[in-house]
């Protein structure tokens, strides 16, 4: 094999054997290394999506990648809740493979981070504020790699050790993650809008992104029908210009209340049984208040104080004067008896 290499003298990036020659890695994971290793202070701030997207890596390219360098200690992310209650991420991309604990470490000692907020179900999650560069950023040096130098680099736990002592890490308040069958199930309701309403039509990435608002009104106990209703619900009259804002805005505002679970009921001990004051034998009842009498008693008095008075009845007539009322004829009076 024949080789002609000139080396550059400016505008060149420094790429460490282990990551050329790794044999786990291919070559988008390489490429996407090296070139954010390359790349000035101002972009670490871009997506690290966004880099992939200008080399031309995208889609399962890109999440295949990103997987490998993860997977080897070479970029490692954190998720935490900022104060307004927006999720952000920061990532850490490293030219030497890093344990999670080194990268904690670093992470401590850099200064403030100041990450762009992103949705919770993008993605391609923002880049935070970078920690210390281990990747491009330097001007051209003269390459000595192949001399032998009285001092090697440092490792990695060498340079957490100068770095000085670092915070503890922060608890991480984020909340569980949901479950992955109620996401299922919010992703198809949104999906499908888009055949009731053209203007609701969603992509596969905005529903995902959708979805983690939307599974709240699941974990509520709604039905998917409750929640299909209430974003089809009360269209405006200006028309949907963007199905994902308005779709958030929805989720957001309509989200129902938690459901509470009922208190249990203590019923009070019952009134103790007492003799009945009113007329008749004697017998007892309980009763609900202060009362004396028992219902049927009280019932049987308040008849008798509004029934009308008995009409009474008139003395009896003699034998002749009904035997005449009833033949209508006058009587007459028989001659009395000698």
């Amino acid at each position: 094999m024949l080789r002609h290499a000139i080396a550059p003298s400016a505008r060149y990036t420094k790429a460490s054997n282990d990551v050329v020659r790794h044999p786990r890695l291919n070559s988008d994971a390489k490429i996407l290394l090296l070139y954010v290793q390359g790349l000035p202070d101002h972009t670490t701030f871009e997506p690290l999506g966004e880099l992939a997207r200008k080399l031309g890596i995208k889609g399962r390219a890109y999440q295949k990648a990103k997987r490998q360098l993860i997977e080897h200690g070479y970029v490692h992310e954190w998720r935490s809740q900022a104060d307004g209650g927006r999720w952000v991420t920061e990532q850490l991309v490293a030219n030497t493979a890093l344990s999670g604990e080194q990268a904690i470490q670093l992470r401590g000692a850099s200064p403030a981070p100041s990450p762009l907020a992103v949705s919770p179900g993008a993605h391609f999650p923002t880049v935070g504020e970078p920690t210390v560069r281990t990747a491009g950023g330097y001007e051209p040096v003269e390459d000595h790699s192949d001399k032998t130098t009285p001092h090697p680099p440092s490792k990695p736990s060498e340079l957490s050790e100068r770095s000085g002592p670092s915070e503890p890490p922060k608890p991480d308040r984020s909340p569980p993650p949901a479950d992955p069958a109620l996401l299922a199930r919010a992703e198809r309701v949104l999906l499908s809008l888009r055949h009731s309403r053209r203007e609701l039509h969603l992509g596969v990435r905005e529903a995902a992104g959708l979805a983690v608002d939307a599974v709240k009104w699941l974990e509520r106990g709604l039905s998917e029908s409750d929640l299909r209703q209430a974003l089809l619900a009360e269209r405006p009259r200006e028309g949907v210009r963007s199905a994902v804002g308005f779709l958030r805005y929805r989720l957001a505002q309509k989200l129902p209340e938690p459901r509470t679970t009922p208190q249990s009921y203590d019923p009070t001990r019952p009134r103790e049984l007492v003799e009945c004051q009113g007329p008749g034998d004697p017998h007892t009842f309980r009763p609900v208040l202060d009362e004396t009498e028992c219902t049927p008693c009280r019932l049987i008095a308040a008849n008798t104080m509004y029934a009308a008075p008995p009409t009474p009845e008139p003395d009896p007539l003699p034998w002749r004067e009904r035997f005449a009322r009833i033949n209508t004829t006058p009587t007459t009076a028989l001659p009395a008896e000698a």
